[in-house]
């Protein structure tokens, strides 16, 4: 193939990206699939995330099969796996990171416009065909949908895999809690290749540094990027900040391909769904899958999907995908077994949502009762779990809700929410999540203080919080809250027990993983999504002691799936 290293491409206000293109070395028009994000283009996956490449190679082996890697970078297509059946593979490193000078600053509506004029610069070279898709994972796929939304003319197709789209409930603020993943995230991934940071790194194909040509002071660098942790942390409701950084999805209209982990639970779960229910397009796919956050999209199976669907849509092949089910799930059984199953919708039609109140005894069950007065618990300590036992092989899937009416000794309370399931030796089974090997089943989570609805976006089975007012509580006040439990899949053994627990703060189990290298902690069972920011949680408004209210029948709302 051609390479063509640190083409310039001019943006509408004269500043110059960097952007590496990968082509068929035969002459030739040709689609090309653009990604664009701030993990440095030059910088090798097997060195700057040296433990996830390690695990990938161990545990998925042919998704380093096939291809030299001399060219893999972290969660975008490798090129020789692309190149040779046809396509370009183009990587812009965004304003402000590795090689591209400017202000770093995410998501917004600079980086949007950068993104739409990347697409038609592209579309205009003599080595395109005028069809351009986007592929790439989280960061690379998040991005994809506001690139859509804003129709660049030539954007013909989008391969969204984990992409969040919501960048308060999905990014920054769980419930409205604020999440401390993208402060770690922006000091660790993002800092080390802003453009002109002197990290030492070089192109191993190249030898040029992966931060570019000029090297920064540390205030010249501090100077040249938003504080997005200020950001987040000085906006605890819905504004135009959080506004700019959401795709309208009504406007997503192009052919689509969308790829979620069920443990996903924090960044990379709900918004696949939410952008596969909401988008208006016509022709679009959802996928769900198992496993690690990186490996799925590099292996055969991930390959296999991403080809035929690009292959269709941007090469007009006639490869069946058209005959391709909606929905391909991978569904989840204990002991990391996933069955793949073809359905036609999501959530499922066949759905049979089925309450289970939850009782003072801390049993859950079908069954209504009175009169059981109240429970509660210290948010400090590990909650109350509610528990049934399985009379028969019980499939969970889809998103879940829970119905709650609560007090606080203080003026707001933070709810986490958490789905388990236990084997009938009474011990908790994790599960691979997309970045702590060890995940419950599912979470969720709600400040009382952000409880009001939008009545037009929440479903029954998914209550949408405005976020946009604060509604603190009075001392002891009994108020009715509605929490979201992101999607997720299990299929659950007769025998074994499901379990929901309510806390006041974060899932930990009691065996801690070793992190991974880009990652700050080890992970305890919420992986990097913790919520532990004193500034944003002081313990005298949080720490007070919370009352559930059992006699207006609280339950929580499961999509139980019969079988077919």
């Amino acid at each position: 193939m051609k390479i063509d290293w640190d083409v310039p491409i001019r943006m509408d206000d004269g500043l110059v990206l960097r952007a590496d293109v990968f082509r068929p070395d035969d002459a030739g028009r040709y689609p090309a699939l653009l990604s664009y994000g701030p993990y440095g283009k030059g910088l090798a996956f097997q060195e700057g995330y040296k433990t996830a490449w390690e695990i990938m190679e161990r545990e998925n082996p042919d998704a380093v099969r096939g291809t030299s890697n001399r060219y893999q970078n972290w969660e975008v297509a490798d090129p020789e796996k692309w190149v040779p059946d046809g396509y370009v593979c183009i990587r812009v490193d965004s304003r402000g990171a590795g090689r591209s000078p400017g202000f770093l600053c995410h998501n917004g509506a600079r980086e949007t416009k950068d993104i739409h004029d990347c697409i038609e610069w592209a579309a205009r070279q003599p080595w395109c065909s005028g069809k351009i898709g986007m592929n790439g994972i989280s960061y690379y796929a998040s991005n994809q949908w506001r690139a859509a939304a804003a129709k660049p003319p030539h954007l013909a197709a989008i391969c969204v895999w984990e992409g969040w789209n919501d960048a308060y409930r999905e990014s920054a603020r769980h419930g409205g809690i604020i999440c401390s993943f993208r402060k770690n995230w922006q000091d660790m991934q993002v800092k080390t290749v802003q453009h002109g940071y002197p990290s030492g790194k070089k192109n191993p194909n190249t030898g040029e540094p992966v931060c570019g040509p000029e090297t920064l002071n540390e205030k010249d660098l501090e100077k040249n990027r938003e504080n997005m942790w200020q950001a987040f942390l000085s906006r605890e409701t819905w504004d135009d900040y959080y506004a700019e950084r959401t795709p309208d999805l009504s406007q997503v209209t192009i052919p689509m391909m969308t790829a979620a982990n069920w443990g996903g639970q924090g960044l990379h779960t709900r918004g696949n769904f939410e952008g596969f229910m909401r988008s208006q397009s016509k022709d679009k796919w959802l996928e769900a899958h198992g496993g690690s956050h990186w490996a799925p999209f590099y292996t055969d199976y991930g390959l296999d999907l991403q080809k035929r669907f690009f292959g269709y849509f941007l090469k007009n092949e006639k490869n069946g995908w058209d005959r391709q089910p909606r929905v391909l799930l991978n569904v989840r059984h204990p002991g990391e077994k996933f069955v793949q199953r073809h359905e036609n919708e999501w959530p499922l039609a066949r759905t049979k949502w089925t309450k289970f109140f939850l009782h003072k005894d801390l049993s859950l069950s079908e069954t209504e009762q009175g009169g059981e007065g109240t429970v509660s618990y210290d948010p400090m300590g590990n909650g109350l779990t509610f528990s049934m036992v399985a009379k028969k092989p019980t499939e969970i899937t889809g998103p879940s809700a829970l119905k709650l009416w609560i007090s606080s000794a203080t003026e707001d309370a933070d709810l986490f929410v958490v789905l388990r399931i236990f084997d009938p030796a009474g011990k908790e089974v994790l599960f691979q999540g997309a970045l702590d090997p060890k995940t419950p089943v599912a979470q969720g989570w709600l400040r009382a203080s952000h409880r009001k609805l939008d009545p037009e976006k929440s479903l029954p089975y998914r209550p949408w919080h405005s976020h946009d007012e604060l509604q603190k509580l009075k001392k002891n006040e009994v108020v009715e809250l509605d929490i979201e439990i992101w999607p997720t899949c299990i299929v659950v053994p007769a025998g074994w027990t499901i379990a929901l627990s309510i806390r006041g703060r974060d899932y930990e189990h009691d065996d801690a993983a070793a992190t991974l290298s880009n990652m700050k902690h080890p992970m305890k069972g919420c992986g990097p999504f913790t919520h532990d920011d004193e500034t944003d949680r002081p313990a005298a408004v949080f720490g007070g002691r919370v009352t559930l209210h059992l006699d207006p029948k609280p339950y929580v709302l499961l999509p139980i799936i019969p079988e077919k």
